[in-house]
């Protein structure tokens, strides 16, 4: 059995996706931030980091495994359901394949370069010494340029994958004999690293979401960004998501 601790609309947003995407059965738990409840003690002996999300699962007759940090729960779960025999719906290319490295790429520079630039955003006053509003203001907006950069790095990333033929588009060995949701998308667009959807797009989705409310140059504003949005908006996975973590439109 896999448990996902979450917090709506935190970054346990990411696996829970994943967890939607493949179909298998899992728990959510509740751990409320507004009650400061992942500084308590319980939760702190799953993630003695204090932060969101932490998975465990569970098999009979073996210790839990316990797992924090978004982009290694993704991993996990990718390779675990991962299969030989279906690969149109494996989440991640090939292990060893140039498509993998890319994926490994792009995961570690959203959660290591993209996300603590959203958090000092948000919180910009835990990264200074003083309560000196100016220099608190100074903070966040030095934040936004950079997050204003990153965007723009992942909308030039799509148009490569949308008009390129890099080898990243399709880490399939033969194009799947029938509909699947993970090639291409509902109106025929394509997805971050190209014609196959991957643990990556949930990644990019929610650290874009959380642009949303941006006086200038929010995500969707971009303009391969903004229809891949649209695309990730309209995946069901994505849309029981947003419904079970009582998310409010405007998604994106």
């Amino acid at each position: 059995m896999v448990k996902l601790h979450y917090y709506p609309s935190n970054a346990s947003m990411i696996p829970h996706i994943v967890l939607e995407e493949l179909g298998i059965p899992f728990e959510l738990v509740l751990v409320d931030r507004s009650q400061n409840l992942h500084k308590s003690a319980d939760y702190l002996k799953l993630n003695p980091n204090g932060k969101i999300p932490t998975l465990v699962q569970s098999t009979p007759g073996e210790p839990d495994l316990v797992l924090y940090e978004s982009a290694a729960i993704c991993l996990h779960l990718a390779d675990t359901h991962h299969s030989d025999a279906k690969p149109a719906g494996n989440l991640m290319p090939p292990l060893g394949s140039a498509a993998r490295a890319h994926a490994y790429k792009w995961l570690l520079w959203l959660a290591d370069t993209f996300q603590p630039d959203i958090m000092m955003y948000y919180y910009p006053e835990r990264y200074v010494a003083t309560s000196d509003l100016a220099v608190v203001g100074g903070v966040k907006a030095q934040a936004q340029a950079r997050i204003h950069g990153h965007l723009a790095q992942l909308d030039s990333a799509l148009a490569r994958s949308a008009f390129s033929a890099r080898p990243t588009q399709d880490f399939a060995d033969a194009e799947p004999t029938e509909p699947d949701a993970a090639v291409g998308s509902v109106d025929g667009g394509h997805w971050f690293l190209g014609q196959r959807y991957t643990v990556v797009d949930p990644y990019v989705f929610t650290l874009c979401r959380w642009t949303r409310n941006f006086d200038t140059g929010p995500a969707r504003s971009f303009p391969h960004l903004g229809p891949y949005l649209q695309r990730m908006v309209a995946r069901p996975a994505v849309q029981r998501v947003c419904v079970r973590e009582g998310l409010q439109p405007q998604w994106v």
